[in-house]
């Protein structure tokens, strides 16, 4: 799994709910020096900080840490047909895709 992903990833979550780094800490239990070392990849949360961000975030654990490019977006996809979902979720991985650090432009 790489660091790289997860950090992308957190730092888009948190900041797609609107929370500063402080707010994420009080809610996982750790510092705000926590928060920001895993959002520049320099250090990894522990398990039970992880599920907590997948529960935050409501996201896959897959997601969150880089194996599955696969953002299940649960609000606002309810009312769309089949094609509009893939329409949307092709361009959420494009998104993502332009983020990563080893991406081409």
């Amino acid at each position: 799994m790489g660091t790289e992903y997860f950090s992308i990833r957190l730092k888009s979550l948190r900041k797609s709910k609107k929370l500063s780094q402080a707010d994420l800490a009080k809610k996982v239990g750790k510092t705000t020096w926590a928060i920001s070392s895993y959002e520049q990849g320099k250090s990894y949360p522990s398990i039970d900080v992880l599920i907590k961000l997948y529960s935050i975030f409501d996201v896959s654990s897959d997601y969150l840490i880089g194996i599955s490019d696969d953002l299940h977006i649960k609000l606002g996809l309810s009312g769309l047909n089949d094609e509009e979902t893939q329409l949307i979720l092709q361009f959420v991985n494009l998104v993502e895709q332009n983020r990563r650090p080893d991406s081409t432009k």
